[in-house]
């Protein structure tokens, strides 16, 4: 417990939920595999189950230095959204252009239910709720930002009816967020519990007959040949899917690891919820630079995160999860901002990290050469994306001819971080001048976003 009474780190408030979780022996010897695949994550684990899917008879192989859910999966907002990490401009720059962006934006679209079947067919209960995402903007700028990522969505394929235009009274029909001027409402976007997803996911495979070691990190990965200490597997196809945590093994500057945080709030009482009228099971962010995301819990909680401390110098993981006291204090104070007839607290604390490339896009690559894959670069929106790029990357390290082995993320390349000291000062910088923006733009009542913004997004590398 933290001295100010919650509970600050461990994996997650939804894994500390799960008292049941079994444990699984690191690997001994050496086995052989069809595939071996690295990272008991949601990336490790879909690619698992779309190979089986298509396959029954591969025999496929799952290591994780921790355990299932361990990383991103089993610490993230529980958000199954429609969105495209990084810049869609640059997708569309690929051989398909913008059809290919428009086609992967409407998988996007038809995963979010796709997830949500597969674990009801399955019986993996995940409090699955389609309440949608409300978005909503509190200053001018703002809704011009929402103006104009609408625009942005339907050029790039997004379903008129699966993106909606909200004013005051709108906004406040889904969610009473006090001083919203508008928003945006994606009704396809649905809540789950990620830790429910991850380790169902989890079973589900064992039950298919794929083998998953806990507690085998490993040290080396050559062609057809993964180290884990004095263990190995060998197997003609490697798939890395450690998602922030793939920098050692991906080599260069390729992908960095992004810190988020979040908090649990006590559970609301129905008075509560009737006061700011979150009765649907939305998910709530915002048109801020420094951006919340929240949503409502299957056990009547908030759980909401935020940047916070964005960054740590050589791209450290910070993997005990401890969330500094002012990042908690920051996230009170927003939800304390929009909803001030509520009295809240932190119960749980957490935090952890996402992978971010240099142009904050997603890539999936397979070098047939080698026989090892990887899928990096989710950029906060991984528990859709995880399930779609590991669906490319089994296709096309199996030369198979659908459609996701020709979204555009395959093959796609970004360039490298900066070295350090660069990367760590650019990285704080960027956030630094987002919370500048975002203060200058509430104190004057900005009609448009500032020069302050558009500066950092450029430094960022997600000016489109």
């Amino acid at each position: 417990m933290s001295g100010t009474g919650y509970v600050n780190g461990e994996v997650s408030f939804w894994m500390r939920a799960q008292h049941d979780r079994p444990v699984r022996p690191p690997l001994q010897g050496t086995v052989t595999a069809d595939v071996a695949i690295v990272g008991a994550g949601m990336s490790g684990l879909w690619a698992a189950y779309h190979l089986t899917e298509t396959d029954p008879s591969l025999k496929v192989v799952v290591l994780d230095a921790h355990h299932v859910g361990y990383g991103a999966s089993g610490r993230n907002g529980g958000w199954l959204s429609q969105l495209i990490a990084g810049n869609r401009s640059l997708y569309s720059q690929g051989p398909r252009g913008l059809r290919g962006v428009a086609d992967l934006q409407q998988a996007m679209v038809d995963g979010i239910a796709e997830v949500v079947d597969i674990a009801r067919r399955n019986g993996i209960d995940i409090d699955a709720a389609r309440g949608g995402n409300l978005v909503v903007a509190t200053t001018q700028a703002g809704l011009g930002r929402l103006e104009a990522r609408r625009d942005a969505d339907l050029h790039y394929g997004l379903p008129s009816t699966s993106v909606a235009r909200l004013d005051p009274a709108g906004v406040a029909g889904h969610i009473a967020v006090d001083g919203a001027l508008g928003g945006l409402h994606y009704p396809d976007v649905t809540r789950i519990d990620p830790s429910k997803l991850v380790l169902g996911l989890a079973a589900l495979l064992e039950r298919r007959g794929v083998t998953i070691h806990e507690r085998s990190r490993v040290d080396g990965i050559l062609p057809g040949r993964l180290e884990v200490g004095s263990a190995s597997v060998v197997a003609p196809r490697i798939f890395i899917a450690t998602e922030g945590y793939s920098g050692p093994l991906l080599g260069g500057r390729r992908i960095i690891p992004v810190n988020s945080s979040m908090i649990a709030t006590q559970v609301l009482t129905d008075a509560d919820w009737d006061r700011i009228n979150w009765a649907a099971n939305e998910c709530l962010s915002d048109a801020a630079h420094t951006f919340i995301y929240a949503q409502r819990t299957a056990d009547g909680r908030i759980a909401i995160g935020g940047r916070g401390n964005p960054y740590r110098f050589r791209s450290g993981t910070g993997a005990d999860g401890r969330t500094p006291d002012a990042t908690v204090d920051l996230l009170l104070t927003r939800l304390r901002t929009y909803f001030p007839s509520v009295e809240f607290r932190c119960e749980h604390a957490w935090s952890g990290v996402l992978g971010v490339t240099r142009d904050w896009c997603t890539s999936v690559q397979f070098d047939r050469a080698t026989g090892i894959g990887h899928t990096v670069g989710y950029a906060g929106h991984g528990v859709t994306t995880a399930y779609l790029a590991s669906r490319s990357l089994a296709d096309i390290a199996f030369e198979r001819p659908t459609d996701a082995a020709n979204w555009p993320w395959v093959g796609y390349s970004s360039k490298s971080w900066e070295p350090e000291p660069i990367r760590w000062v650019g990285v704080h910088s960027m956030y630094r001048l987002f919370r500048i923006a975002d203060a200058w733009e509430e104190r004057r009542g900005s009609q448009r976003t500032s020069l302050i913004a558009r500066f950092a997004s450029h430094l960022a590398g997600l000016a489109h």
